[in-house]
């Protein structure tokens, strides 16, 4: 069989047929999107006659292509340039990517799975090359968007960019460099020692801060687009002020079996690669001095007289492939943000206990993230008994190398805290803009009451389970996490045993099976940046 992916940026398609010499058979198609929309399908190609694959809305053909005696014409995308159409594609190939069952949490150990599962990748093994079967795939949030777009550039034959920055300075937004512009898929398939070499220079010269740029900025990778569903495609990129990434994968319309929802995908320093929910406790937005938060997409490169450079601010508020330029996103506070994309999310409103209910399964799901993050961890520390991690000084626990950054979890907690937070204030925002629910009619009282009953009951019925030192299970419900909130402001050293790192207090049956502590050094210097979880306000670099 041979895959087809039909891709349309500008209306929605719902059908592909197949025609072999005149004779047309509809395929079953998956369909995802849009904006863009697309449809894949597989068809068996018969040699030696005139093929034609058409893409419908309803009955009307939106486009065809014709292929003749074998000729490879399936992909007759690109002339080796960004265009509205590959940009398509790649906000297609992202959303496949990371597409699954919405009812379960979506994790893999790196992105290695992702690109080798023929069923995700629609590029597997594109060029023929058996180029995909051992290609290392490791990256980290930072790196993630990169990655992505670079790998979907080698298959397709585009040209690639990225600059050097710097970090930025509290008092300043990260300054890039010049861009680097890289044609070497360009001008025909190349292995995948190529994409490897050049991913491994990438990966040494972008860091957290090449998506914290200022708004305004013209010199870097990524600029802020509008906040509206024509502009937010799958593989636009998500920049918190901290220096953490997110790359958007997938909306979800609100429908009878759920509210609408907004997916992302992230990756963390020990390179595991996790499916996100759109919230507050997994998109922070903050403005700041020092960062350019929001959601960004890369900088388009347009070939003109045969010569490729990057679209400025200014052409991009005219010309733009897909999005505009816009600095709207600097005008808002973080409740007009959150407010702003729950109507994206959800146009038609939710009532209070829907809205409620997303973000206690939002809240659920970054609690496992989080389990997760802890046994890899501690797996760690199994694997190199009676080591002693360094822990770095100051805002560096924050953003390091080494094993600290792969296996400590500040940045997660810190998330975990605002998470716990977003839940517990949830009331008290339905009442303050009742403008976002869909009230039904019902008094303040009601709603306050309605929304009261339901935080008691999820702070009890909620539960989940984390592996102890010696290997049981313990399980902790939601109110128990939320007593133990001051405790995880200290809980993210791998030096410390995991029943620590839960919040269980000495002389407990839960604490029995605790054997590893942090060194007396490290848990002084911990109880100094407790300040920096209590209020859940990272401090300036």
């Amino acid at each position: 069989d041979v895959l087809i992916k039909a891709v349309s940026a500008d209306q929605a398609i719902d059908q592909l047929r197949i025609g072999v010499d005149g004779h047309y058979q509809q395929l079953a198609v998956d369909s995802r999107g849009g904006p863009p929309w697309s449809l894949t399908a597989a068809a068996s190609l018969p040699s030696s006659s005139l093929i034609t694959i058409e893409a419908l809305a309803g009955d009307q053909v939106i486009d065809c292509q014709k292929i003749v005696d074998d000729q490879e014409a399936l992909l007759p995308v690109t002339a080796n340039s960004w265009s509205r159409a590959t940009e398509a594609f790649y906000s297609a190939w992202v959303e496949q990517l990371f597409d699954g069952d919405i009812g379960s949490s979506l994790s893999f150990k790196s992105l290695e799975p992702v690109l080798r599962d023929p069923d995700r990748n629609f590029l597997f093994e594109h060029l023929g090359m058996d180029e995909d079967r051992s290609l290392p795939a490791h990256p980290d949030c930072a790196d993630l968007p990169y990655y992505l777009r670079t790998y979907f550039a080698w298959k397709i034959g585009l040209p690639i960019s990225y600059r050097a920055c710097d970090r930025g300075t509290s008092q300043r937004p990260p300054h890039c460099s010049p861009a680097i512009i890289d044609k070497r898929f360009t001008k025909g398939p190349v292995p995948a020692s190529q994409f490897v070499q050049l991913m491994r220079t990438m990966a040494d010269t972008v860091h957290s801060g090449s998506a914290r740029t200022a708004l305004a900025d013209d010199n870097t990778d990524f600029y802020p687009v509008p906040l509206d569903r024509e502009s937010l495609w799958p593989g636009t990129v998500f920049a918190d002020p901290y220096g953490h990434t997110l790359i958007l994968s997938r909306w979800l319309p609100n429908n009878t079996k759920g509210p609408g929802r907004l997916l992302g995908v992230d990756a963390q320093p020990d390179h595991s690669v996790t499916r996100k929910t759109f919230w507050e406790g997994n998109f922070l937005f903050v403005t700041t001095d020092n960062a350019g938060p929001g959601f960004k997409a890369f900088r388009p490169l347009s070939n003109m007289a045969d010569h490729d450079q990057l679209l400025d601010n200014a052409s991009l508020r005219k010309h733009a492939l897909v999005a505009p330029f816009s600095t709207a996103q600097s005008q808002l506070r973080p409740d007009d943000f959150y407010a702003a994309m729950a109507t994206l999310i959800n146009p038609k409103g939710l009532s209070p206990e829907v809205a409620f209910e997303a973000k206690r399964q939002a809240l659920i799901e970054q609690i496992e993230t989080r389990v997760t993050a802890v046994e890899t961890g501690e797996s760690y520390m199994r694997q190199h008994r009676g080591t002693i991690m360094t822990m770095p000084s100051g805002p560096k626990i924050f953003e390091t190398t080494g094993p600290w950054e792969d296996y400590a979890s500040p940045s997660r907690d810190m998330r975990l805290l605002i998470a716990l937070k977003v839940l517990q204030e949830f009331q008290g925002q339905a009442l303050r803009h009742p403008e976002l629910f869909l009230l039904e009619g019902r008094s303040q009282e009601a709603v306050k009451e309605l929304l009261a009953t339901a935080y008691e009951r999820s702070l009890n019925e909620d539960h989940f389970d984390y592996l102890r030192s010696d290997g049981s299970h313990w399980t902790l419900s939601v109110k128990e996490l939320m007593d133990r909130k001051s405790r995880l402001e200290t809980a993210y050293n791998p030096n410390d045993c995991p029943e620590h790192r839960w919040g269980a207090l000495p002389d407990t049956p839960e604490y029995e099976t605790c054997h590893r502590h942090a060194p007396e050094e490290q848990t002084a210097r911990m109880g100094e940046y407790r300040n920096w979880f209590k209020s859940t306000q990272r401090p300036s670099r």
